[in-house]
């Protein structure tokens, strides 16, 4: 089977200052017809660039050529692996508001809590993606594209109540990439100035569970947590105040 990769020159801005211009970068790719805005989130990944804004392309050439196992790629041995579910005797972080303080809610694919499996709420690997500090503005692929998102909640630790919504085509881009729940310590994902929801409309769409409303999110590390956010099952209702926590590794 014919594998392929890019050549391509990049510019990068980050969310929280600076930039970095790279010429004649290579990826691999999942085939001939990648487009544009994969590349970019390969090249991100193949680098773990954190809090990054924007990617601009350019002289992007597609060829045949044998994979060297880009970070992020077809070909890492990363890609295709389970992630693993750690021992669970680590010390439990609350990570849930209290009635009073407004809670912290999950909202079910569906609108049916009574069809969220286990597996999607209880004890999941989870990446935390910083964003505290960062310009508010959307938050793209740039800056998940660095994470193995496959079978993880993707918890967005932005520190503000309001400001930091997630952009639709990142919303896509983690139903793409396997992530299983998505959560957020804002008000919601998606910019509460607007009645539109893409952001949380493509992730229910898509099969994934959103918790709003999180907290203590910077005491958990970048990866190696497990989350938790078990809501009943109640047939045909949508969402409800959940109790979320986590399970730090063993250290």
């Amino acid at each position: 089977m014919t594998e392929y990769r890019a050549s391509f020159d990049a510019a990068i801005a980050f969310s929280n200052g600076g930039d970095l211009t790279v010429h004649g970068f290579r990826v691999d790719l999942p085939g001939p017809d990648t487009a544009e805005p994969d590349i970019a989130a390969l090249f991100v990944a193949s680098l773990g660039l954190l809090m990054t804004d924007t990617v601009e392309l350019a002289n992007v050439q597609i060829f045949p050529e044998p994979h060297k196992g880009t970070r992020g790629g077809p070909s890492d041995p990363r890609h295709n692996r389970e992630p693993e579910p750690g021992d669970g005797r680590g010390r439990l972080v609350e990570l849930s508001h209290l009635p009073q303080e407004g809670g912290t809610y999950l909202e079910a694919p569906g609108g049916d809590l009574g069809a969220v499996e286990l597996v999607k709420s209880v004890d999941l690997p989870a990446v935390v993606v910083r964003v505290t500090g960062a310009r508010r503005s959307p938050i793209g692929v740039g800056s998940l594209a660095p994470f193995d998102v496959r079978g993880h909640a993707v918890l967005l630790h932005t520190g503000v109540r309001e400001g930091h919504c997630l952009a639709s085509d990142a919303a896509a881009w983690l139903v793409a990439n396997g992530a299983v729940l998505v959560g957020t310590d804002a008000d919601g994902l998606d910019d509460c100035a607007h009645e539109a929801r893409p952001a949380r409309e493509s992730l229910l769409g898509g099969g994934v569970p959103v918790v709003e409303r999180l907290t203590g999110l910077e005491r958990l590390p970048p990866t190696g947590a497990l989350f938790t956010a078990a809501p009943p099952r109640l047939l045909g209702v949508g969402r409800v105040p959940v109790r979320a926590y986590a399970r730090l590794p063993l250290a």
